[in-house]
Order: C-alpha cells, then sequence, then structure tokens
C-alpha cells in the first residue's frame, strides 16, 4: 500500500504495520528509511536491503527513553541536541554498542509514541547502491518487499545525521552530518 504523507490515517496506518511486526518505508528528518520495531524486523529488513549480518542498524527513540537504554549516563550538552539529527553511539544496559537517534520530525516522533517502543532506521536503498530520496523509484524497487510505503514527495539535498561515537573520550565523530556536536 501506498499512502501520502498528508493522509491523516497515515501515521496511524504505520503504526498498526509497525506494531504488527512488518516493515515501514517513510520520510524521515533527513532521507527516507526503513523502519521496523526492535528487535524483531532485525533479520527481515537485514534481507531486504543485503546487508552483512555484523554491520547494525540505528535506533530511532524518544529523548527520554535514553536513560533506560546506556549503561553510561549520556553528558546534557549533547541531550540538549536532541531531538534532532544526531546519532549517539552508547554502551547499551544489555552489552555492546548501539546506536541511538531521536528524531526532530513529528511524524516519527507520533510513530515511536504509538508503537512505544525503539525502531530500527536504515537508509532506502540495496546494500551497496545510494540512498533513494524519489517516491517513484522507491515504489519501484520495494512495493513488493514491504506493505506499507509513505509518499513524503521527493528529498533533496538533506544531510544525514552526524554520527557521534560517546563510548570513550575523546568523543569521536563517526559520520559528520547535519548536526555540528562539541568534541568531548
Amino acid at each position: 500500500m501506498i499512502i501520502p504523507i498528508n493522509d491523516p490515517y497515515a501515521a496511524s496506518a504505520c503504526i498498526d504495520v509497525l506494531r504488527r511486526g512488518e516493515i515501514v518505508i517513510v520520510p524521515c528528518d533527513t532521507i527516507y528509511g526503513i523502519l521496523g520495531a526492535v528487535p524483531e524486523t532485525e533479520q527481515r529488513i537485514r534481507m531486504i536491503k543485503g546487508r552483512e549480518e555484523k554491520k547494525p542498524f540505528l535506533q530511532l527513540i524518544l529523548t527520554e527513553w535514553i536513560t533506560g537504554l546506556a549503561a553510561d549516563p549520556v553528558p546534557d550538552e549533547l541531550l540538549s541536541l536532541w531531538p534532532g539529527p544526531l546519532t549517539l553511539v552508547v554502551r547499551h544496559t544489555g552489552g555492546g554498542t548501539i546506536a541511538y537517534r531521536s528524531p526532530e520530525d513529528e511524524f516519527l516522533r507520533a510513530l515511536l509514541t504509538g508503537v512505544g517502543r525503539p525502531l530500527y532506521s536504515t537508509s532506502v536503498n540495496r546494500s551497496g547502491f545510494e540512498p533513494m530520496n524519489d517516491p517513484d523509484e522507491i515504489i519501484r524497487e520495494f512495493i513488493e518487499d514491504v506493505p506499507l510505503i509513505v509518499d513524503g514527495g521527493q528529498l533533496k539535498e538533506r544531510l544525514p545525521s552526524t554520527i557521534l561515537d560517546i563510548t570513550r573520550k575523546p568523543w569521536t565523530v563517526l559520520r559528520q552530518g547535519a548536526c555540528r556536536v562539541p568534541t568531548g
């Protein structure tokens, strides 16, 4: 199914699909993204993208969720940049590291609130290819792979999120994107 972003039922349709453990494609605050509920959709997203097992997906969260997810406190100077285009790599309470981003986009925030847990987020593309931002191309390429695509129009000239690893000092910028961050 394809639904325009301005349809009053777009968010509730996405929430229904995500709650069923399925995948959606939506315009995010930086680029189009493939989203799925954590943890049950990880393998399905990997299959759709053709992505290797070792490369992790970032997770979208609401800002207030970070205290229950990060093993160490996130500095206030970084939390003040959320919601926004900043992805933080943190030590996870369950071990290992995870990249989290609290999106500024109200549509994404509505999805997070409605689903009530983190969502995997990754660019819309097959592994090794450039991210897609033209909804017509996305529909042609992925209509058979996902039950719902939200059409937000063509997205152009947007920077991806900045990725900052805060698991050690000094912090390390893994990808410079739309957010300028202090170096801890």
